[in-house]
């Protein structure tokens, strides 16, 4: 039976292939890529990844400038509740 699981939750071609399509489609679009299907999915989740990597810097950097701002006092108390409450998230 565990065996019939196994075949019954794997992707079909055709589904990874959707599904790799679709991620694609998320990703912001620059000059140098190419919007159709004939990327290579590999290239296509490498894009992801380092995508992915960029907004998490994005994100760490931010989180600094307001911890930052914090520890300065430049933000008045109630947004710095805010801040605070977004950066225990």
């Amino acid at each position: 039976m565990s065996s019939r699981r196994a075949r019954a939750s794997r992707l079909t071609e055709d589904e990874l292939n959707n599904l790799i399509f679709k991620l694609h489609a998320s990703l912001p679009h620059h000059s140098n890529s190419t919007s159709n299907k004939k990327t290579s999915a590999a290239k296509i989740l490498k894009r992801t990844c380092n995508y992915i990597k960029k907004l998490q810097k994005e994100v760490d950097d931010l989180s600094d400038g307001l911890s930052q701002a914090l520890a300065s006092g430049d933000i008045n108390a109630a947004d710095a509740d805010t801040i605070t409450t977004f950066l225990q998230l």
